[in-house]
C-alpha cells in the first residue's frame, strides 16, 4: 500500500511537470542509464512531477518488462524529490497489467491514456476508468484527447471515484473545458479535483488556459531546454506576459510550426532536442520516425534563439 505518511499525490503536484523520453541504445535496448540520467538532471533542476513511460516515453513502443524497468530506474532516480506518475494505456486487461507494474516498480500514480484504437461511449469509457481504478490502489489522473473525451457529467461521474483526482486535457477545447470546471465546482463542489493543459507545446495555450483557471502543464521542452521552459512558467504564473508574449512569438510558435512539419515530431523531435544538448537517448522506435536532418538544425536555431531572448529579458 501507498506511504500514508506521504502527502496525497494531488497534494504534491504543482510546477513544471516533466515527461522524460526513454533512451535506446544503439541496438535498440532501453539504456536505464541515460534514463537516470536525464531524469535525475531534470528533476534537480526544477521540475514538479516527473511522467515516466507516457507518450513522449513511447509508452506505446514499451513491452511490459521495459515498461516496468522504465518505471524502476525513474523511481530510482527520482528518490523521493518529486512525485512519479507511469502511463498506462491499451484495452482495460492490458491497462491493469502495466498498472500492476508500475505499482511494482513504486509509481506514485497513474496517467491513464485513451485506450488503444477503439471509439467507445461515455458509459463505456467510464467502465474502462472504474474498473482500472478498482484494480489498483494507485491516483489516476485521466488524460482527454482522441477517442477518449468526456462529457461535463463524465468528469462529474468519474470524480465520484476516490482515486480519480483529476483530468488532463489533450484536446484543446476550451468550451467543453469551461462546462467541465463549472459542472464540478456545482456538482462537486467538495471534491479537489485537477486540470491539465496536456496539449502538445502547451505553453502555446498557455495563457488561454490560464484564463480558465488551468495552471498545470507538462512540457516537452523541459526535457532538451529547461532554462527556456522554467522561464517560461515563471513568467506565466508571475502574469509577466511581456516575457510570456516574447517567448511565445520568438521560440513557441515557430517550434509548433516545425514540430507540425513531421509526423510524430511531438515525440521525435523532442529526442533530437535531447540530443542536441548532449546527452545521447537515441532515436525513436517504429512506427515513428527521426526527424529530417534539416528540422534538426532548424531546432538548433531555435534554442540559441530562445536562449537569446532570455539574456534580452
Amino acid at each position: 500500500m501507498p506511504d500514508r505518511a506521504v502527502p496525497p499525490l494531488a497534494d504534491r503536484l504543482h510546477g513544471l511537470l516533466f515527461f522524460p523520453v526513454t533512451p535506446f541504445a544503439p541496438d535498440g535496448s532501453i539504456d536505464l542509464d541515460v534514463l537516470r540520467a536525464h531524469v535525475g538532471t531534470g528533476v534537480a533542476g526544477g521540475a514538479g512531477a516527473v511522467f515516466a513511460a507516457c507518450g513522449t516515453g513511447e509508452y506505446h513502443a514499451l513491452d511490459l518488462d521495459e515498461y516496468e524497468a522504465v518505471v524502476a530506474a525513474t523511481v530510482v532516480a527520482v528518490d523521493g524529490r518529486v512525485p512519479v506518475v507511469a502511463g498506462v494505456g491499451h484495452g482495460t486487461a492490458l491497462a491493469k497489467q502495466f498498472a500492476a507494474r508500475a505499482r511494482r516498480a513504486g509509481a506514485d500514480g497513474l496517467l491513464v491514456l485513451p485506450p488503444y484504437l477503439v471509439s467507445a461511449d461515455q458509459d463505456g469509457l467510464l467502465r474502462h476508468f472504474a474498473a482500472l481504478a478498482a484494480a489498483t490502489d494507485l491516483d489516476l489522473i485521466v488524460y482527454q484527447r482522441d477517442n477518449a473525451v468526456l462529457t461535463p457529467s463524465s468528469v462529474v461521474a468519474l470524480a465520484r471515484l476516490p482515486q480519480v483526482i483529476g483530468i488532463k486535457d489533450g484536446c484543446g477545447d476550451l468550451d467543453l473545458m469551461q462546462r467541465i470546471i463549472s459542472a464540478m465546482r456545482t456538482e462537486a463542489p467538495d471534491r479537489r479535483f485537477l486540470f491539465f493543459n496536456g496539449l502538445p507545446t502547451a505553453e502555446l495555450t498557455g495563457l488561454a488556459y490560464r484564463g480558465i483557471g488551468i495552471t498545470l502543464y507538462s512540457s516537452a521542452v523541459y526535457c532538451f531546454a529547461p532554462d527556456i521552459a522554467l522561464a517560461f512558467h515563471r513568467a506565466l504564473l508571475g502574469g509577466d506576459d511581456a516575457v510570456v508574449n516574447a517567448l511565445l512569438d520568438g521560440f513557441y510558435r515557430p517550434l509548433v510550426e516545425l514540430r507540425n512539419q513531421g509526423r510524430g515530431y511531438a515525440v521525435s523531435l523532442v529526442k533530437a532536442g535531447v540530443r542536441l544538448e548532449g546527452l545521447d537517448v537515441g532515436g525513436v522506435r517504429p512506427p515513428l520516425s527521426d526527424p529530417a536532418p534539416q528540422h534538426v538544425k532548424e531546432l538548433a536555431e531555435l534554442i540559441a534563439r530562445g536562449r537569446a531572448l532570455l539574456a534580452g529579458n
